[in-house]
């Protein structure tokens, strides 16, 4: 398969469709779950996709190092070329790393401000115009609503979006009536997109909690592969 062609079949598209379109320009998104399950892949799988469209990325890592994070990126690449039978994928790989970014920080001596203005100075004075930041490993239980504010504002300022994973901590039940998160009930209204994963059976399925400004949205026909690690389509 040619690299146009993955892009169109992509189960990403149906991500985007579902929630109008995809998460859209200075808004926030969130993949929310408790360890493990699957939050990183999803993160990563949707930074690939964006690298195959030729649209940069930059990767802020909070909690693994770099070369971990480099890992996660080669076994999703290989998983996706091997799935498509992509074409000349050595040479597809060795074109869209150029566009990706990697930055690790330590939330506990770094505040957001810091965080930003070395992503501002990457963008603006390192001419790396990114369209998308991901954010793994950040810690919602040390961090205020404030910040998604901060991050609300420079995602806004520079037109971009911002991907999130939270992880879900404590005793069950982690999610309140309604599907969200108890760990981000307070921060609801700051988000855009809200997806939650948990585990059905032999895989994971993605449920939509907020999409944007629609209060009850549909149910997202999407599950991750936890052996390929792999957002696809659900076939009920």
């Amino acid at each position: 398969m040619v690299k146009s062609e993955l892009i169109k079949r992509s189960p990403l598209r149906i991500l985007e469709k579902s929630i109008q379109g995809g998460l859209g320009k200075g808004n926030i998104g969130i993949f929310a779950s408790q360890k493990g399950i699957g939050k990183t892949a999803c993160l990563v799988h949707i930074a690939t996709d964006k690298l195959f469209q030729d649209k940069p990325v930059i990767h802020v890592s909070y909690s693994s190092r770099v070369d971990y994070i480099i890992n996660w990126y080669e076994d999703i690449f290989k998983q996706i070329a091997k799935k498509r039978q992509l074409e000349s994928a050595i040479d597809v790989h060795d074109n869209i790393i150029k566009n990706r970014v990697i930055m690790n920080f330590n939330q506990v001596g770094t505040n957001t401000e810091q965080v930003l203005k070395s992503l501002a100075a990457m963008i603006e004075h390192g001419k790396f115009a990114a369209d998308a930041i991901i954010i793994d490993g950040f810690d919602f239980t040390q961090s205020c609503s404030d910040d998604l504010d901060i991050f609300k504002n420079f995602a806004e300022k520079l037109g971009l979006e911002v991907w999130f994973s939270a992880s879900l901590k404590g005793e069950e039940p982690v999610f309140n009536n309604s599907g969200v998160p108890h760990l981000l009930e307070g921060c609801l209204g700051k988000l855009d997109v809200l997806i939650t994963l948990r585990f059905d059976k032999d895989y994971v399925r993605l449920h939509l909690v907020k999409d944007h400004e629609i209060s009850s949205p549909t149910n997202l026909d999407l599950k991750l592969d936890p052996k390929t690690l792999l957002i696809s389509e659900h076939v009920v």
